[in-house]
C-alpha cells in the first residue's frame, strides 16, 4: 500500500510530464514552421543572387550542370527555364500557378502540391530566362539536427524540475497529514500529543487547528471525569469509614444498637447515592454531581455531621460538639450538604492535634466548622479549595487528605447556589464557612 507522499508524488510528476509532452509538441509544430519560413527565405536569397549572375554573366551549360549538382546535394532543385524553352503543361513542379509565373516573367515566392507533397519554390527572372529553385517542404534529419538538442535538453530540465517540483509538493501536503496522524495515534494511545503547528494551505490548517480543539476538548472531558471520579471515590472513603467506625464500635461494645443503627442506615443510603451517581455517569455521560433543591435544616446537618464522626474523633482524641441550638433554614440539597460538612469536619479532625476542639455551628442559610489547629498562611486562603494545593503544601509537615476534600466542598456548594469562605488565624486555628440560599 503506497503512501500518501508517493501517491501525491507520481499524480503531481505524471501531470508536470504530460504538460512538458504537450509543450514540446507544440513547441515542434511551431519550430517547424519557423523552419519552412527559414527554408523558404533561404530558397529566396539563393534565387536573388543565381539571378543578379544570369542577368550579369549568363550560365553556360556546363556551369549549369555543375550548379545544378551542386544545389541538388542540398536538396534543392533547380531549373533554368529559356524563353525557347517550353513550360509543360502536365502536372509537375512547375505547373499550375508556377507555369503562370513564369510565362508572365514575373517573381514569386511560396509553396505548391506536387504528388502529395508541399513544395517550396522561389522563381526569378533572369536576363532572357526565368530560375527555378523548388524543395519538398518536409523536412529532414539534417534540417531537424540543429534543434534535437535543444529539445532533448528542455525535455529532460523541464523532467527534472517536474520530479523536484512534484517531490517538494508533495512532502509540503503529505508532512502536515502525517503529524496529524502521529497526534492521533498518541492520542489513542492515551498520550496527550503536543499542539500541532496551524501551518500550510487553508485546508491544513485548518485540519490542524480542528485536531487541536479536539485534543484540547479531549484533554478537558478526560481531566473533568477524573476528578469526578476522584470526587466521588473520595466520598466512598468517607461513607465506609463512617460505616466501619460504628461497626467496630459495636463490636467493641462502645456504641449502643440503637445509636449505631439509624447512622450506619443513612451512610448506607448515602453510598446508594452515590453509587447511582457513578451509574449515571456511564449511561449519560455525567461529569458532575446531581442536586435537589428543597428546603432543609442546616442544624440538622451540623448534628448529622458530628454523629457521622464521634468515632474518629474519639481516634484523635480531638474534642468534636455542635452549636446549633435552633432551626437554621436553607434551600440546598440534604445529602450534598452534609457530604459539605463532613469533608470540613474530617479535614478539621485530621489537622487539629490532640486535645484540640473542633466545633460545628449552624445559623440559616449558613453553617460553618472552627478548629483549634495549625491554621493556614494568608498568602495560601485564595488557594485553599484548588484540587490537591493544600497537600501539595502541606503534605510533610501535617496528616492532610488526598487534596480532593475541600475542593469537593466548593464545587458542591456552588452547584447547590451557594459559597464557601475560609478564615484562618495561624497558630490558632481555621473556619470554613458555608453559605447557602435562605428559604422564603
Amino acid at each position: 500500500m503506497r503512501s500518501l507522499r508517493a501517491r501525491l508524488f507520481w499524480a503531481i510528476a505524471l501531470a508536470v510530464l504530460l504538460s512538458v509532452g504537450v509543450t514540446l509538441g507544440v513547441g515542434a509544430v511551431l519550430t517547424r514552421r519557423s523552419i519552412e519560413r527559414a527554408l523558404l527565405a533561404n530558397l529566396s536569397r539563393q534565387a536573388d543572387l543565381l539571378a543578379e549572375r544570369e542577368r550579369a554573366t549568363p550560365l553556360t551549360p556546363p556551369q549549369a550542370d555543375s550548379l545544378r549538382a551542386f544545389l541538388a546535394r542540398e536538396g534543392i532543385r533547380f531549373l533554368l527555364v529559356e524563353p525557347s524553352t517550353p513550360v509543360p503543361a502536365q502536372p509537375g513542379p512547375v505547373a499550375g500557378d508556377l507555369r503562370a509565373l513564369i510565362a508572365r516573367g514575373s517573381s514569386g515566392d511560396g509553396t505548391t502540391s506536387f504528388g502529395g507533397l508541399t513544395i517550396l519554390y522561389a522563381i526569378r527572372p533572369a536576363g532572357q530566362g526565368t530560375i527555378v529553385l523548388f524543395r519538398p517542404a518536409n523536412l529532414g534529419a539534417a534540417d531537424w539536427r540543429p534543434y534535437v538538442g535543444g529539445f532533448l535538453l528542455a525535455g529532460l530540465l523541464g523532467a527534472a524540475l517536474a520530479a523536484l517540483g512534484s517531490f517538494l509538493l508533495a512532502r509540503a501536503i503529505s508532512r502536515p497529514v502525517r503529524r496529524v496522524a502521529a497526534a492521533a495515534q498518541d492520542l489513542a494511545a492515551g498520550r496527550p500529543p503536543a499542539p500541532l503547528p496551524v501551518e500550510g494551505s487553508d485546508e491544513l490548517a485548518t485540519l490542524a487547528g480542528s485536531f487541536n480543539e479536539m485534543a484540547a476538548q479531549l484533554a478537558r472531558a478526560g481531566e473533568a471525569e477524573r476528578s469526578f471520579l476522584l470526587s466521588v471515590s473520595h466520598e466512598l472513603k468517607t461513607t465506609l469509614t463512617a460505616i466501619r467506625g460504628y461497626a467496630e464500635g459495636l463490636e467493641e461494645g462502645a456504641v449502643r444498637p440503637g445509636d449505631a443503627g439509624p447512622v450506619i442506615g443513612r451512610e448506607a443510603a448515602r453510598l446508594e447515592r452515590l453509587v447511582q451517581d457513578l451509574l449515571d455517569l456511564a449511561r449519560i455521560n455525567q461529569r458532575s454531581f446531581a442536586v435537589r433543591r428543597e428546603a432543609i435544616d442546616l442544624a440538622e446537618v451540623a448534628r448529622d455531621a458530628a454523629r457521622r464522626h464521634e468515632p474518629r474523633s474519639g481516634e484523635f482524641a480531638v474534642a468534636l460538639s455542635v452549636d446549633a441550638p435552633h432551626p437554621a433554614p436553607a434551600v440546598g440539597d440534604a445529602d450534598r450538604a452534609l457530604q459539605v460538612v463532613s469533608n470540613l469536619v474530617e479535614n478539621a479532625l485530621r489537622c487539629t492535634p490532640a486535645g484540640g476542639a473542633v466545633t460545628v455551628s449552624a445559623r440559616p442559610g449558613e453553617v460553618s466548622v472552627r478548629d483549634t489547629g495549625p491554621g493556614l498562611a494568608a498568602e495560601d486562603l485564595d488557594r485553599a479549595f484548588e484540587r490537591f494545593f493544600l497537600y501539595r503544601r502541606y503534605g510533610g509537615e501535617r496528616p492532610v487528605g488526598s487534596g480532593l476534600g475541600l475542593a469537593i466542598v466548593k464545587e458542591l456548594t456552588q452547584t447547590m447556589g451557594g459559597s464557601v469562605t475560609v478564615e484562618s488565624d495561624p497558630g490558632h486555628g481555621t473556619t470554613f464557612t458555608v453559605h447557602l440560599p435562605r428559604t422564603g
